[in-house]
């Protein structure tokens, strides 16, 4: 692994106001980056090619870190999959154009675990991702962001570009959306718990029948790999982030319940998608490939997670 140090370089980071983004820049000040441009959707809409042109010509960047997406659980994936679709393959397929067109040095951008196909055998290696279609509740926003990767391969083999496309795992952590029509699991379960202990109830609906796996990765371990890629990875072999601790959504649900002190039951709607039926990475490459292994268990990540949730969200 050849070191890149970031400290030196002019960083552009799309995405970086946001939950994984905030910790990305906070690594890279940590390393004594100076010069971080974080664009706001406000003055920068990534799908509109001329405002893509406008911000590359304003932040001048040497490296890019493309985190910005259009996300959302199984609900909001549901009600928007052409906008899931059209908005995350737009960003990304402008962005790497422009990047490359301008002389940018090197980009590094996040996809998703949800690109995997449905029935991906556990542990989910890198060569299995294009073995099958994706879960069908959010393949549209997984196949967008999958197409980061064959953008990154296609550029670096036409023009040398300098491009690679990271999978985490669902990330969690401080700072996470906890809106129960937007957010992913592990915020949803926290603030349904939460809100039904305010209320008195002894009950908690939960979609599905609590079978699925997942793994889960906390926000901070998943922004030092991205900046551990920036400076050691440099190739357009896909690469999974992960914890590699798998767990079902019904022990996730009685841990946090445990953590926030319920004593109620967990009800499951069945009538609910399941989504995927397990999730679990084999991490390897990360490790050997750039240095990476997540340092976060699943209980301190919790427990974070859910100090935040009542200091900042419901105190």
């Amino acid at each position: 692994m050849s070191a890149q140090p970031v400290a030196t370089r002019r960083v552009l980071v799309t995405g970086g106001a946001g939950f994984l983004g905030s910790f990305v820049v906070e690594k890279l000040r940590a390393r004594g980056c100076e010069q971080i441009f974080v664009p706001r959707s406000a003055d920068y809409d990534l799908v509109d090619g001329h405002a893509v042109d406008r911000l590359l010509t304003d932040a001048r960047p040497d490296l890019i870190i493309h985190l910005a997406a259009r996300v959302g659980g199984i609900l909001a994936n549901q009600r928007n999959p052409g906008r899931f679709f059209y908005d995350n393959l737009m960003m990304g397929v402008q962005l790497l154009e422009q990047a490359r067109r301008c002389g940018v040095q090197k980009l590094v951008a996040t996809a998703t675990i949800c690109a995997y196909p449905k029935l991906t055998p556990v542990p989910f290696r890198e060569a299995e991702l294009w073995n099958g279609y994706p879960e069908e509740t959010n393949a549209p926003y997984g196949l967008a962001k999958k197409m980061l990767l064959v953008q990154s391969q296609a550029y670096r083999a036409q023009y040398g570009f300098s491009s690679s496309v990271l999978f985490p795992v669902n990330l969690y952590g401080p700072r996470d959306n906890f809106d129960l029509d937007t957010s992913h699991v592990i915020p949803a379960l926290i603030r349904k718990i939460a809100h039904a202990m305010a209320s008195g109830h002894d009950e908690v609906t939960i979609w599905g029948d609590g079978t699925p796996t997942r793994e889960f990765l906390y926000v901070e371990d998943c922004a030092e790999a991205i900046v551990l890629a920036c400076e050691h990875y440099d190739d357009s072999d896909p690469i999974n982030l992960g914890s590699g601790q798998e767990v079902s959504i019904a022990s996730l649900a009685q841990q946090i319940g445990t953590l926030l002190g319920y004593r109620g039951r967990f009800v499951y709607d069945h009538s609910r998608p399941n989504g995927q039926p397990r999730r679990a990475l084999d991490c390897s490459q990360a490790l050997a490939r750039f240095g990476f292994r997540a340092t976060t268990s699943l209980e301190d990540g919790l427990r974070k997670t859910i100090d935040y949730f009542r200091r900042e969200i419901s105190p």
